[in-house]
């Protein structure tokens, strides 16, 4: 069995991530993590009769004596970076959760997340836990960098038709739709049930930090700039996100030409479905899986992509990247 770590053991991907791991038939969590010491149980009533531990301080010593070899970081950005260095130095890989070592360039991540970065040299080490692009690189990786769960759409809807060079590399628009679980468990007025009820809003329009990490991503995947514009909104629903992506062909080409380029291209992908009919939050909600279709209308290519945001959008693609990361098949305790 490998024994795990939960960081931050209070929020909603925690919680996810344990309902995973305990059902995991490789993984043991021998320790969970949290400012507040209580029950785990305590702070999650639906483990009840699952999961006996107790929430205790963070310590990399203690987490080493009890045999950690792996830490789920569960914790805010800007405060995963300051535990990573510890726990890398005691030989315990760890699985980011946070947005701390998703952008590679320390620049990037001051510009649009307001704070500088001080552990550059870890920085340069992460691998971004993206499998079906970077799953080569997981396996051998001391620290991965677990993706966002509104790049993943973007991400793995437009690859293949970059890839192939089905569509042109700017002027795409992204405009995605989440649940209010996407915000955390933490109160906030935007998210307070008379605020968000019954409303459809946007928000951080053009602003929006998960934008550098989808350019990023498919930048590699094109080998040449990648720029969208990202819009998120915020619906009045528990989980899920939905997003719908606009982009330019590069020369008249048929839906089922670009869905043949899909298909191909995620070929042996267990957790990404490619579609005839449209995808719905509902057909992944509580999965791994991200489903996702591609229409033509009126000369543009249009990509339609859901997933669970706290599933394959957080906690099921980190225990995907550990089932790779441990030589465990990649659907482990996932479905």
């Amino acid at each position: 069995m490998t024994k795990v770590a939960i960081l931050g053991g209070s929020g909603y991907t925690a919680v996810e991530l344990m309902k995973i791991l305990l059902r995991h038939p490789h993984a043991e969590i021998v320790a969970v993590t949290s400012r507040e010491p209580q029950l785990v149980t305590d702070h999650h009533p639906s483990l009840l009769g699952r999961i006996a531990l107790r929430c205790e301080p963070f310590d990399p010593d203690a987490l080493k004596a009890k045999g950690v070899q792996v830490a789920f970081g569960c914790l805010p950005h800007g405060e995963s970076k300051k535990v990573v260095g510890p726990l890398l130095d005691r030989g315990i890989r760890v699985v980011d959760l946070s947005a701390d070592y998703r952008l590679r360039d320390a620049a990037v991540y001051s510009e649009w997340y307001a704070e500088p970065h001080h552990d550059t040299a870890n920085l340069a080490r992460a691998v971004y836990g993206l499998p079906e692009l970077y799953g080569d690189r997981i396996p051998s990786a001391k620290l991965i960098a677990n993706p966002g769960c509104y790049p993943q759409t973007a991400i793995l809807g437009l690859a293949p038709l970059l890839a192939s060079q089905l569509i042109e590399p700017t002027d795409i628009i992204v405009n995605s739709l989440s649940g209010v679980s996407g915000a955390g468990r933490t109160p906030k007025l935007t998210t307070h049930f008379p605020e968000c009820n019954e409303s459809v809003s946007a928000y951080n329009v053009g602003k929006h930090r998960h934008t550098p990490e989808i350019e990023q991503a498919l930048t590699d995947v094109a080998g040449t700039k990648v720029e969208v514009i990202f819009t998120p909104h915020l619906i009045p629903m528990d989980r899920g996100i939905f997003s719908t992506i606009y982009a330019t062909p590069t020369k008249p080409v048929p839906e089922a030409e670009l869905l043949g380029a899909m298909r191909e291209f995620y070929a042996g992908k267990p957790f990404v479905r490619v579609r005839d009919g449209l995808p719905a939050t509902k057909d992944t909600a509580h999965t791994n899986f991200l489903d996702v279709t591609v229409r033509v209308v009126r000369g543009k290519v249009i990509v339609l992509a859901a997933e669970d945001n706290l599933i394959r959008g957080a906690s099921g693609v980190a225990v995907q990247n550990f089932n790779r990361m441990f030589g465990h098949a990649e659907t482990a305790g996932l479905w």
